[in-house]
């Protein structure tokens, strides 16, 4: 049996993704973007390209988002989330006494190149961002973001648009969470494997004494896992929403929150996994004999909670 964890798409590609990009301007942009996202952000220099959360009083992730500095204030690239409620949350904390003003919300794509072949066009420094093509657009790494109905650049309009069940394979595969499935008003960045995006040393900022909570007491109680479903291993197919169980583990053990089915019949996705059922490589999926068996692995991108997160409870 093949692992479909090993797949690539066929070919040199492209991965493309609606977002949206919010302008903040002056003095103290940084400084809000600081207190209003989980990665410090106040005393970056211009050229700087920090990946962040956006989140909630209570530690809940809004969205995934980018922060592009300059010199005049930044970018924030909402690329998994809802662009417009960041937007409003903002523009609630934001005072006459603020030396930041706020943009509308602009549409955006961001244009990934995939394939065997690796990225052949221009790419920015590690953590750096730089002006795209032609003055176009923001290059970060060997992706290009693009205000909508920009043309694409010759080194990427060549490579074809991957298809939106193969976008979605692409995602489960590196773990990476989307809305409603897995950014939602449930979960907080340590579940979803977003630490590294995570700064507990800044300072304050929103759900600052949620996240140091649950880092400092072990109080990230799931964590996110890919599953992969053989075919026929069980008599009734993985269901969205799937209560994960275990024979020698009592209790929920989990949720399926994302599920694709393959051209051959069988099924992958993403699950919210209970610490208690982590070190299972396989779990079902529901109860009775005829359950789905499914196997567990961690996905590409996950970064595991900070030390001392998971340290306690059940």
């Amino acid at each position: 049996m093949s692992d479909p964890w090993d797949w690539q798409p066929d070919g040199p590609c492209r991965l493309e993704q609606a977002c949206g990009l919010i302008r903040l301007d002056g003095p103290d942009a940084l400084r809000v973007l600081h207190g209003q996202t989980s990665a410090a952000i106040e005393a970056a220099q211009p050229g700087c390209w920090i990946p962040t959360c956006c989140i909630t009083a209570t530690g809940r992730i809004r969205a995934l988002a980018e922060v592009l500095v300059d010199g005049e204030g930044a970018w924030l690239l909402v690329g998994r989330g809802d662009p417009a409620g960041v937007h409003q949350a903002l523009d609630r904390v934001l005072f006459p006494a603020d030396r930041a003003s706020l943009r509308p919300v602009q549409p955006v794509r961001w244009i990934t190149p995939l394939g065997p072949d690796g990225a052949e066009g221009p790419t920015s420094p590690p953590g750096h961002w730089q002006v795209g093509t032609n003055g176009c657009g923001w290059q970060l790494g060997s992706s290009l973001v693009l205000p909508q109905g920009e043309p694409l650049p010759p080194w990427l309009a060549e490579r074809p648009l991957l298809a939106p069940a193969a976008a979605e394979r692409w995602r489960l595969q590196q773990g990476l969470p989307a809305v409603p499935a897995e950014l939602n008003d449930d979960h907080n960045p340590f579940e979803l494997g977003l630490a590294a995006r995570v700064n507990l040393s800044k300072g304050c900022y929103v759900g600052q004494e949620t996240l140091a909570k649950l880092a400092t007491y072990g109080g990230v109680k799931q964590q996110l896992r890919r599953w992969h479903w053989p075919a026929g291993a069980g008599e009734h197919p993985p269901q969205l929403g799937g209560e994960l169980r275990s024979s020698c583990l009592e209790g929920r053990l989990g949720r399926i929150t994302s599920l694709l089915t393959l051209d051959n019949g069988e099924c992958i996705g993403l699950a919210l996994v209970r610490r208690t059922a982590l070190d299972q490589s396989s779990l079902q999926v529901g109860e009775g004999s005829g359950a789905a068996t499914i196997a567990l692995s961690q996905p590409l991108q996950f970064v595991p909670p900070p030390v001392g997160a998971g340290g306690g409870g059940s």
